[in-house]
């Protein structure tokens, strides 16, 4: 009797477990993917709108960026020079809301990846067969470090060479809820255009409690959206879709029965620039006086290269 009453309280958990098993069994789980990584890359050529070579203005100063995080909007395979922007493979499409008034990227909802993180995968199936040249990427949001000096300190004096966390945003339209570069976190729930910017402080001992968390906007126009065939294929103004090539050209035939990972490598190459109010190349902020301090005006980065393997 009792191994007739062990039987029927283990039997149905057996059922259930063979069941589960069964379910797990996907088909898809063996389909070809096309993936999307990042790269960020120090020494990859600092480029200007259009593609060119790019010194730093006179009279201001940049540097490269710790680089942590990253969010792309849209990704664009693209045959050749000639194909509008939109006309190729849309691999990717972020969300978007109109919780703000207009038609913006939803942060809230947003993919953010790291150096050598996954960022998207598609079915290889589902990419319209072709032969790409050239790739587009529309960056929504940045996390990086960047160093600096807090000049005329209350009761201190200067403060140097100080760290401080910076989420950037260069979509188009970004509805953000809250931003939170490191600890410290921004309640915003609006509609920010191409340019806004969150900093938070890290101060080293013993000024850690003075950390604040500071907000503001780039002038209009003054980021770098990379597109060295602008001749051929223009942009949106205001957009952040950067344009770059394959280093060779990526072949899609429909019948790729392996993964194909891309990797998206971004110059950040002095990629962080301000206007230089006393000249000495490093970012200045006065406390004393803030009409004093340096003024960040581009966080665009500075081109892109696709390679794929």
């Amino acid at each position: 009797m009792k191994k007739i009453l062990f039987f029927l309280l283990v039997a149905p958990l057996l059922i259930s477990c063979n069941k589960d098993d069964d379910d797990t069994t996907n088909p898809n789980d063996t389909e070809a993917q096309l993936s999307f990584q990042f790269e960020f890359d120090e020494n990859q050529v600092r480029l200007n709108n259009i593609g060119g070579v790019a010194e730093i203005p006179q009279g201001n100063a940049a540097q490269t960026p710790n680089f942590k995080q990253l969010s792309l909007h849209f990704i664009e395979l693209s045959p050749d020079k000639w194909t509008p922007y939109k006309d190729g493979y849309e691999a990717y499409k972020g969300a978007e809301t109109m919780a703000g008034g207009d038609n913006a990227i939803d942060f809230e909802n947003a993919i953010v990846a790291e150096a050598g993180q996954l960022f998207k995968s598609i079915p290889l199936k589902d990419v319209t067969p072709g032969t790409y040249e050239y790739i587009r990427a529309s960056v929504a949001y940045q996390n990086y470090d960047v160093t600096y000096n807090l000049k005329n300190v209350p009761l201190v004096g200067d403060v140097d060479n100080q760290n401080g966390t910076i989420a950037s945003f260069l979509g188009f339209n970004t509805y953000i809820k809250s931003i939170s570069p490191r600890s410290m976190s921004l309640e915003v729930n609006d509609d920010k255009r191409q340019g806004f910017w969150a900093f938070e402080t890290d101060l080293s001992t013993p000024f850690e409690s003075y950390n604040q968390l500071l907000s503001g906007e780039a002038p209009e126009g003054a980021t770098t959206v990379v597109n060295p065939i602008a001749g051929f294929s223009e942009i949106p103004v205001g957009s952040c879709v950067i344009t770059g090539r394959f280093d060779s050209p990526l072949v899609i035939t429909g019948e790729e029965t392996e993964d194909i990972d891309v990797t998206l490598s971004f110059s950040i190459n002095n990629s962080f620039e301000w206007v230089d109010v006393n000249g000495n190349g490093e970012l200045d902020f006065d406390m004393e006086t803030p009409t004093n301090s340096d003024q960040i005006v581009d966080m665009g980065l500075r081109g892109l290269i696709g390679s794929w393997e």
